[in-house]
């Protein structure tokens, strides 16, 4: 009986144990999830190849601590590109898991991908002062230019 009221209450519990992981708890280093029904400062953000060289316009932003950003997010490309918003240390382990897994896509408030033409919009509140990153982690793109940097303040 006490072996079925343990597993009962770690399956009850489990819910919170399965977030513990940083990159899915919704609170992270740089921030959380908008609320897109709140006002929100716009920033767009275009991913392009240009002259062989793949890259994000503009490649730095500047953000105040506690602002949320609506970013709107157009890919003007000739090819799929995404956008991860992250630290630069998680950014660089989740491209070296995607160079494994090339077809992985994600399901993260912090990202986007878009086929050519296409447009889109990420909501983030950025909750902690420091420098982040945003990059494409299809393979090869980060490497090809394709990274920024956000600086809250």
């Amino acid at each position: 009986m006490k072996k079925l009221i343990l597993t009962v209450a770690l399956f009850a519990c489990w819910p919170s144990f399965a977030f513990a992981d940083a990159g899915h708890a919704g609170a992270e280093p740089f921030g959380v999830p908008g609320d897109p029904k709140k006002p929100a400062r716009v920033v767009q953000i275009v991913m392009r190849e240009n002259d062989e060289k793949m890259e994000f316009i503009p490649k730095e932003l500047k953000i105040r601590k506690g602002e949320q950003v609506k970013f709107a997010i157009r890919n003007n490309g000739e090819m799929d590109h995404e956008i991860v918003i992250g630290t630069l240390e998680g950014n660089l382990k989740h491209g070296a898991q995607m160079a494994k897994n090339p077809d992985m896509e994600h399901d993260d408030p912090n990202a986007r991908r878009l086929a050519p033409k296409a447009t889109d919009a990420i909501v983030w509140k950025f909750t902690n002062a420091g420098t982040f990153d945003f990059s494409c982690l299809i393979p090869g793109h980060r490497e090809a230019g394709m990274s920024g940097t956000i600086i809250v303040q």
